[in-house]
């Protein structure tokens, strides 16, 4: 090797080596290994389920300068680092980041280092780029805009990795055997059940996505059934789907927002699936009692959701989920949503 080389190797490699050391804790890479552009290993090259691939050298520096999730993310779109392997595990190794010391002074201490590496090469412009919406936070005009922003993608990017139905929340797998359609369709019977559904019954789907529950719902229980969403490809689909199957006297789904329902005890039944996610703590009370409103006396309304834990950290920094995924997303704990329930 060149005195040439020896140099470069000393002003970036061995930077790098050393900030992996300050960034993670020893016993943080048990799972997880580190591989630099020019195939050096880190911690040691003992074979990991997971690897981390530096593609350049200031993926470092492109990975952590923000010091932000966003900012982490961002490098893994535009590929300042791959991972091979198991990704869950990635995620792990990220996640200790917080445990080893808090974030604010982690920064402080390995910013000065982070900026004597080379910078990434010149990111270009995306289409797509992060969410950027206009108005007040869950009003019905800017909830448009999320939707828009996360489902308007394209049916056909959906359907690259749903099920058959193109059911967009979780499966219920009773075996390890189980394919993606079985777990899906077990899924959306077992709501069906949950709801008590009987034939000649009305029942309304809030947030009802490409139609799955709608037509399992007709088909196996011969309810009508109503679906709603925000987004106009999704109901497209649906609506076709539905003519196709000779459904269209039984069910139907609308371009319509939760809130612009009018039909007072006008059903048996109301489901929502996944959307509960776009709605917000602050109109948590409007939903719920919008959907008192909807049903008849004695009817039953099943609301599922992803919750957080109340000892969740809640911090006001942008996520990458918010900023690229699901733009005005919100979790919230369960006892606040009883809370509002009742």
């Amino acid at each position: 090797m060149s005195a040439t080389h020896t140099l470069q190797r000393d002003e970036v490699i061995r930077p790098t080596l050393n900030l992996l050391n300050k960034i993670f804790s020893s016993d943080a890479t048990d799972n997880v290994g580190i591989r630099l552009w020019d195939g050096t290993y880190w911690p040691d090259d003992k074979p990991r389920s997971t690897t981390i691939v530096l593609q350049h050298p200031g993926a470092i520096r492109e990975m952590f300068q923000a010091g932000t999730e966003v900012g982490l993310g961002e490098a893994y779109l535009y590929d300042d680092f791959d991972v091979e392997g198991n990704m869950e595990s990635a995620f792990e190794l990220v996640e200790t980041l917080g445990e080893v010391e808090p974030e604010r002074l982690l920064k402080l201490k390995i910013a000065k280092d982070l900026l004597q590496l080379p910078k990434g090469p010149k990111r270009q412009n995306h289409k797509r780029g992060q969410a950027n919406l206009k108005g007040k936070q869950h009003s019905t005009k800017r909830d448009r805009q999320a939707i828009a922003y996360h489902y308007d993608v394209s049916n056909d990017f959906y359907a690259l990795w749903l099920d058959r139905h193109m059911v967009y929340s979780s499966a219920y797998f009773a075996t390890p055997d189980d394919d993606l359609d079985t777990a899906q369709e077990r899924k959306l019977d077992y709501i069906c059940r949950k709801l008590r559904l009987q034939p000649g019954q009305r029942l309304l789907d809030l947030g009802c996505g490409w139609g799955g529950l709608v037509m399992h719902a007709v088909v196996l229980y011969g309810v009508d059934v109503t679906g709603i969403t925000l987004s106009q490809p999704q109901a497209d689909l649906a609506n076709a789907r539905i003519a196709e199957a000779g459904l269209a006297d039984q069910c139907r789904v609308n371009v319509q927002d939760y809130r612009e329902v009018d039909e007072p005890e006008g059903y048996d039944a109301l489901v929502s699936v996944g959307m509960f996610e776009h709605v917000g703590a602050a109109l948590l009370p409007t939903y719920f009692s919008q959907a008192w409103q909807l049903l008849k006396p004695g009817g039953v309304f099943l609301n599922h959701g992803i919750a957080k834990r109340a000892t969740d950290d809640r911090s006001q920094s942008p996520t990458f989920s918010n900023t690229y995924v699901f733009p005005d997303g919100e979790l919230v704990p369960i006892n606040v949503t009883l809370q509002a329930a009742e």
